[in-house]
């Protein structure tokens, strides 16, 4: 099968089309004939994307770890899905990802995709729709009436963070860049800062949760807007290698989880969550998605079709 693989060190490609086996589905697994696939830039320089769970050199790692498509085959003990069905879902960070027409996943790791979405629009949902509800929900224990700051709100889990905010009755203010403004308002955010024209500790305080997507100098900025006893929650990469024990504690990688994800569908189905596709680039254009030459409105999730 046609893959899209992480090049050597020495290469002028990110990545490089290449030939490679196509997977067998081992017991509990399924193999996903992937329509689309969604983009995480910053992938590449992810820990399991250079190194193996055993801490070995991994050469030519296939990136993007959330997808869209149907059921090609199933493994032994899979008798929730059958051939054929359409899936949305996530796989495993050390195992290779979804830039290619096959890959393998977990049973558990998928559920039924949306019915009112494409694939384009599915693979843009697994890993910010369940960032945003594990960070809200299962670590920040969010609360009806809350005062909440997502930082970055536009973007691929900032979207969700908000909508998901709204829904369980909070006090959503988000950061954004001025032509997102309205934009961000339009998911639930009652108040939107500009974050290059405002600083947003000027504007607010007394925050219960913090969502952080950005990092850096804005997260060390939003412990100051937290009320006592109000909770940090932050994804930003910088986070996991951290010396700040703050910061430690407030970080989180998100999980699959096929509980959520049926749970998430049934949300957008019912047009109570919406998914937002910045872009789609076509599969033989997958290393310009990762190289930042994409125009994009900075709105969602960046997305490759895999099969047109």
């Amino acid at each position: 099968m046609k893959a899209m693989c992480l090049a050597g060190v020495t290469a002028t490609s990110l990545l490089v089309e290449t030939e490679i086996p196509q997977p067998k589905p081992q017991p509990g697994e399924v193999l996903v004939r992937v329509h689309a696939a969604g983009v995480t830039p910053t992938e590449l320089q992810w820990y399991p994307t250079s190194q193996t769970a055993a801490g070995g050199e991994r050469k030519g790692a296939v990136p993007s770890h959330e997808f869209s498509g149907d059921i090609a085959e199933v493994g032994e003990g899979v008798d929730r899905f059958t051939i054929g069905q359409q899936i949305y879902g996530m796989n495993d960070w050390f195992a290779d990802g979804a830039l290619a027409e096959y890959c393998v996943t977990r049973a558990d790791s998928i559920a039924p995709k949306p019915q009112r979405l494409s694939h384009a629009e599915a693979a843009s949902v697994p890993i910010g729709a369940l960032t945003a509800w594990q960070g809200l929900f299962d670590r920040a224990k969010l609360q009806r009436g809350e005062r909440v700051l997502v930082q970055g709100g536009a973007g691929a889990v900032g979207v969700f963070a908000i909508q998901l905010a709204h829904s369980r009755g909070a006090d959503v203010t988000a950061t954004a860049s001025a032509h997102n403004v309205e934009f961000v308002k339009g998911l639930g955010a009652a108040r939107v800062l500009d974050y290059k024209a405002v600083k947003f500790e000027d504007e607010v305080r007394d925050i219960d949760v913090v969502f952080d997507t950005v990092g850096g100098e804005t997260l060390q900025r939003s412990w100051n807007v937290l009320r006592p006893n109000g909770r940090m929650v932050t994804i930003a990469a910088g986070g996991e290698a951290t010396r700040d024990e703050r910061t430690k504690a407030a970080f989180f990688i998100v999980e699959a989880s096929q509980p959520q994800l049926v749970e998430i569908a049934r949300l957008i189905d019912a047009d109570e969550l919406r998914p937002f596709v910045d872009a789609v680039v076509p599969f033989r254009d997958a290393e310009k998605a990762f190289a930042g030459t994409v125009e994009r409105k900075g709105r969602g999730k960046l997305v490759v079709s895999v099969w047109n």
